[in-house]
């Protein structure tokens, strides 16, 4: 596994000491990983919701389209036993 070799102020360092204090994660470099892979997949997220925004933008729906789904919505909806 490869190293990341980072400062940061005593501050930060106290809120992550905290935090694994708290059980939030089972030590600081465990923290430190959690924290960068939830930014990696917000961006991820964040991209994606982006290109499909394009698309919709360059190809956007039809109300015939929308209809159909509201329809089959409603069908789903109607089927369930609440």
């Amino acid at each position: 596994m490869a190293q990341l070799v980072t400062r940061v102020d005593e501050s930060l360092m106290r809120k992550v000491d905290e935090l694994v204090a708290q059980g939030a994660a089972s030590s600081r470099s465990d923290l430190v990983r959690m924290g960068l892979e939830r930014i990696i997949d917000e961006h991820r997220r964040q991209r994606t919701g982006r290109q499909i925004a394009e698309a919709y933008r360059r190809s956007p729906e039809m109300p015939a389209e929308l209809e159909g789904l509201d329809v089959t919505t409603r069908s789903l909806i109607n089927e369930e036993p609440w």
